[in-house]
């Protein structure tokens, strides 16, 4: 017996054992680190290694649409605090004038630095006009946020489809339609950033955001066909950002069943990602030249990764969250608080 022990001992590669093992150990430590992390993995790589947003945007004229709240509001001071010169836009000029302030209050900019531009990302014939408006202030537009945009909250077959029409002429097309002269003008200098604020819905699907998802899905689509078409101008960037649930009053304006209807209960949102630190992400994402960054809180996160490598897997744990949320939801309760604690 102990002649036979010795032999498969020696029969064993232990070279081979110790580069399994370790092999391994990295693989579980990547995985305690996807769990516990609020980005993907290159992201949060890069906000520890990569270049800083202090250094690469002070200086760079950047033009934010939806910039009167949410993740466009935070984005703005967080953007004036670095030195950065703006242009604010979104359809209400009074919100925006309020951004203004508080941005020339809590940084070294001046009035001229920052530009008000009211914008309706529906209204197509004015984005070109827009378009000019900051060249003639400016200049130069190196970065263009598409940040405009609304959220749905209501099931498919209570909806009427002049809702979906809404949400694709918004989200998508009102997108596609700025992007395009801001583009023209990058190209002729040969350089610029446009920036897109997807969602992890652009990614996976979701219960009560049909049509949401749905034009999430067509901008990752258009802007990821657009980029291979730029090859020829190399310091052109086309940087897709894809945040989960974010701390916002974005939820008192979704399209719910009707055109007309919209949500009035924002409820406690103090279990999802705060805009602050979202906005942080995404300025590092643009710093870097990210082609794509998930930026999330979990489960999201995770279902965005067994959404790449794990799709029957994603299902099942979608549809058992999903199932949940709606349950919620029909219960009048916030669907994305429920649809966290339930889950987490």
């Amino acid at each position: 017996m102990a002649d036979y022990l010795v032999a498969v001992l020696s029969a064993v590669c232990w070279p081979c054992v110790a580069k399994a093992t370790l092999a391994a150990f990295v693989l579980y430590l990547l995985v305690r680190f996807a769990m516990r992390t609020d980005g993907d993995l290159t992201l949060r790589w890069l906000e520890r290694r990569g270049k800083k947003p202090e250094e690469e945007l002070p200086g760079k004229v950047i033009w934010i649409t939806g910039a009167s709240s949410g993740i466009g509001e935070e984005m703005a001071y967080q953007l004036a605090k670095i030195g950065s010169p703006l242009v604010l836009s979104a359809r209400r000029e009074n919100e925006l004038e309020r951004v203004k302030k508080k941005c020339l209050e809590i940084s070294q900019l001046n009035d001229k630095d920052i530009l008000i531009v009211p914008l309706d990302l529906t209204q197509r014939n004015t984005h070109e006009p827009a378009t000019s408006t900051v060249l003639k202030h400016f200049g130069k537009i190196d970065i263009l946020v598409n940040n405009g945009g609304r959220s749905q909250r209501s099931l498919y077959v209570d909806t009427n489809v002049d809702v979906y029409n809404a949400i694709m002429e918004l989200n998508y097309l009102g997108t596609i339609s700025l992007t395009k002269p801001v583009l023209n003008h990058m190209i002729q200098r040969k350089q610029g950033k446009v920036v897109t604020i997807s969602s992890v819905m652009g990614i996976m699907g979701a219960p009560l955001a049909t049509g949401y998802c749905a034009s999430k899905h067509a901008l990752m689509g258009f802007f990821n066909s657009l980029r291979p078409e730029l090859t020829e101008y190399p310091e052109i960037s086309i940087i897709n950002i894809c945040p989960g649930p974010v701390q916002s009053q974005i939820i008192q304006n979704v399209f719910t069943e009707e055109v007309s209807k919209t949500n009035a209960n924002v409820g406690d949102q103090s279990h999802k990602m705060t805009t602050e630190r979202c906005v942080r992400l995404t300025l590092v994402s643009m710093a870097n030249d990210l082609k794509e960054a998930w930026v999330s809180d979990q489960p999201y996160l995770t279902v965005c990764y067994l959404w790449q490598y794990a799709p029957t897997w994603a299902w099942w744990m979608l549809n058992r969250m999903g199932k949940r949320r709606i349950q919620n939801f029909k219960s009048g309760v916030d669907a994305d608080i429920s649809y966290y604690k339930k889950t987490s």
